[in-house]
């Protein structure tokens, strides 16, 4: 018999009056619970109440800081910058929402120095030299030394950089200044020479859960005064994308609609007002704190959940179907998956890699600019970031699907690879090997070679294979795009060198292995 039968036997046996107060019981029980997650909003001695969530729980030590081990261990120069009190200025590098303006605040308090803050959004020189000449002004009066935050550093023009040297050249100032891009394009390099330079990784998986179970257990938070599903953590987990930021203000929208939904329904007219259910009372019995639930969590951040597992099938899948649909030419199902994997928090960077590939294994020589167009887009996403580099992703999405299509490329490359590895890889020809040292022609290397830029057409008869494969053609042209020209000059050129003209270009090329099982 389970807890909540057990009293509605007990409350049966007393008769209505017991049945009455055990219901005002219930509902006293779940309005106290929306009373408590109302008043602790903002709990913990010392918080602003009214500080959103992800504020209310900065770190406040390297040992609350959830991820980054790689500069958080024993001895890592982060670690000994704290606890060390060295006045090393920082860069901080790495996405929005892994701890960058958090360890300048642990910096700050654990070696008791003053902290300011600037946004590089909104400053200006004359800011820095404010703060400066004030850092300077009471090192000399008072000996405290000041920590200088500077967010989004990357924003400064040259000259605003170059406004930093002097102070942090003389440790007027110990600068941690953070960037979501790459310093050392957007870093001066005299700043950046005399400043440590600490890479933050996005948070894992299991790293934002950390952060959530931290948020509704402690007094800063919750304080155990919130529940979630497990279908809604999973949701937040995956709209996190490894910004913990991004994840405490999710978490705190559906817990503000939770909130809401409770106040709508307790008044006038609302269902509580009116008498729950005893379905709804026996929930309210057992598990009296409010509930945050998957449904609700959608709607408060009006994101639908994306069914998206980045380690299972789901994973394989959608990018197996994302791959199939550039390949196959559907634009709009490419798009579409695309949209799909970075909506789940998928790593765009390894959606990049593979579009890389598929420009050489499904495109190669039909469209030659297919490969920059992948590469460049995978920069992009380097530099600028999301969500903005989804433009870039998109744009080469489109290119690779409507490019013209050839696997050429990896059956040449599988063709001569089957060779090499069955052992049809015999001693380069005397005349091509290198010649450029002392007694390399007594031994006959480089002997009889023909410079190719001496000849009409910069091409001359000449073998460059080793024996047994001066008749072997690797590479057979498709008729699609580029190739469609590409397939002439490479009848062109098989002529000239081999000295006898090979089969048209239209003829049955020879049978060469399969190429390698497609993703």
């Amino acid at each position: 018999m389970s807890l909540f039968d057990a009293d509605l036997s007990d409350g049966a046996g007393a008769g209505a009056g017991a049945s009455d107060a055990s219901e005002a019981g219930t509902a006293s029980r779940s309005a106290s619970g929306f009373a408590a997650l109302r008043d602790r909003r903002g709990g913990g001695p010392g918080v602003d109440r009214a500080a959103p969530l992800a504020a209310r729980l900065r770190p406040r030590t390297l040992d609350e800081v959830v991820g980054q081990r790689h500069l958080l261990g024993p001895g890592s120069p982060l670690r000994r910058l704290v606890e060390g009190g060295a006045t090393t200025s920082v860069v901080l590098w790495g996405p929005p929402g892994t701890g960058k303006t958090t360890l300048a605040h642990i910096v700050s308090r654990a070696t008791g120095r003053r902290f300011r803050e600037l946004s590089a959004v909104t400053a200006g020189v004359k800011d820095v030299r404010a703060v400066i000449d004030e850092a300077r002004e009471t090192l000399s009066t008072s000996g405290a030394r000041t920590v200088l935050f500077i967010d989004e550093v990357h924003r400064f023009t040259r000259t605003q950089q170059d406004a930093l040297l002097p102070s942090v050249e003389r440790g007027w100032v110990t600068l941690v200044a953070a960037t979501t891009e790459n310093p050392f394009f957007s870093v001066v390099s005299p700043l950046l020479s005399r400043s440590l330079l600490l890479t933050l990784e996005p948070l894992t998986d299991d790293d934002i859960r950390g952060v959530l179970t931290r948020a509704l257990r402690d007094p800063r938070g919750y304080d155990g005064r919130l529940s979630v599903s497990d279908e809604a953590r999973e949701h937040v987990v995956r709209l996190a994308g490894g910004d913990a930021r991004r994840a405490l203000t999710t978490l705190e929208a559906g817990a503000e609609a939770l909130l809401e939904a409770h106040e709508c329904e307790s008044g006038p007219g609302g269902k509580a007002g009116a008498g729950a259910d005893a379905g709804a009372d026996a929930e309210a019995f057992v598990n009296p704190r409010p509930r945050l639930d998957l449904d609700l969590l959608e709607r408060a951040v009006n994101r639908a959940a994306v069914r998206y597992d980045r380690s299972g099938d789901q994973h394989y899948d959608v990018i197996s179907a994302f791959i199939k649909s550039m390949r196959g030419g559907d634009v709009d199902a490419a798009l579409h998956y695309l949209a799909r994997m970075l909506e789940a928090g998928e790593d765009p960077r390894f959606v990049a890699r593979r579009m890389i590939i598929l420009a050489s294994e499904d495109i190669g020589m039909a469209d030659p600019g297919a490969l920059g167009v992948a590469v460049a887009a995978s920069q992009a996403l380097e530099f600028v970031g999301l969500p903005e580099a989804r433009l870039a992703l998109a744009q080469a999405v489109i290119h690779l699907a409507l490019a013209p299509k050839s696997n050429a490329v990896i059956r040449a490359i599988d063709a001569a690879t089957s060779d090499v590895r069955a052992g049809r890889a015999g001693p380069v020809p005397a005349h091509l090997r290198d010649a450029h040292y002392r007694g390399a022609r007594r031994v006959g290397h480089g002997a009889g070679y023909r410079y190719p830029h001496e000849a009409p057409g910069n091409v001359v008869r000449q073998q460059y294979p080793p024996d047994g494969l001066t008749s072997t053609d690797y590479y057979q042209p498709s008729g699609n795009g580029f190739e469609r020209r590409a397939a002439d000059r490479v009848h062109e050129l098989r002529g000239v060198v081999r000295g006898d003209p090979p089969p048209s270009p239209g003829s049955s090329p020879p049978p060469s292995p399969p190429p390698s099982s497609p993703s």
